[in-house]
């Protein structure tokens, strides 16, 4: 007997990891090797103490990085894709990811206090910065909507198909912020431009807070 009051459940379609999901994960733990604080053993106390300044910057990438993973992995996990356009869109989310890991370790490192560097060079940086993660997020937004194309061949429901949607709808969002802080930190406004430009992240929180609201919404029982 079924309890009709029950929300309705989205359907876990990728029990096993595949082969394309396993090397995402090799590729992920690269790119966290290539974070690390110090690829070399420190051979003195003051370098032990030079690369402990850099566990910040680490914890704080590693956080993003993992975010990223976080997408990807619910992804497989829901739709348990494994067709050429999903294989193709995963390699080159790795690329991007990849490409992506010194601009997102350095970006922290300057933010942080451990590096310094001219106000040119952190306008620039933070429009790489952008970039990358308007491409990552753009990228998992495409995987999406191929998952709601073949949404008849992996039986959704209704609601699934709206989650699917709302997931879009949240990568895109994100993607545009990353482009809108790329701008913002070109405006002739001095310092004010860093500060527009990394305030614009914040813009994450309303994004996944309108889809979490979405969804609950979804899987309110009628």
């Amino acid at each position: 007997m079924t309890d009709e009051s029950a929300p309705p459940a989205i359907r876990e379609r990728g029990r096993d990891i595949s082969r394309v999901e396993g090397f995402a994960d090799c590729a992920f733990g690269f790119a966290v090797t290539l974070l690390v604080v110090s690829l070399d053993v420190p051979r003195s106390f003051d370098g032990l103490v030079a690369a402990l300044r850099g566990i910040p910057s680490f914890g704080v990438s590693f956080a993003v990085l993992a975010w990223i993973w976080y997408a990807q992995f619910r992804f497989f996990r829901r739709y348990g894709l494994e067709d050429t356009r999903t294989v193709l869109l995963t390699l080159l989310l790795l690329f991007v990811v990849l490409c992506y890991v010194y601009p997102l370790k350095f970006l922290y490192a300057v933010s942080l206090g451990g590096v310094a560097i001219s106000d040119q060079d952190l306008r620039l940086l933070f429009a790489i910065y952008g970039l990358g993660l308007a491409a990552t997020f753009a990228v998992m937004a495409l995987m999406h909507a191929n998952a709601y194309r073949q949404r008849d061949a992996l039986g959704m429901d209704q609601v699934e198909r709206a989650v699917t949607r709302v997931a879009v709808a949240e990568q895109l969002g994100v993607a545009s912020i990353g482009l809108l802080s790329a701008a913002l930190v070109w405006l002739p406004v001095g310092q004010y431009a860093f500060f527009l430009a990394g305030f614009a992240y914040c813009l994450n929180g309303v994004v996944y807070s309108v889809g979490a609201r979405r969804r609950r919404a979804l899987l309110r029982p009628a």
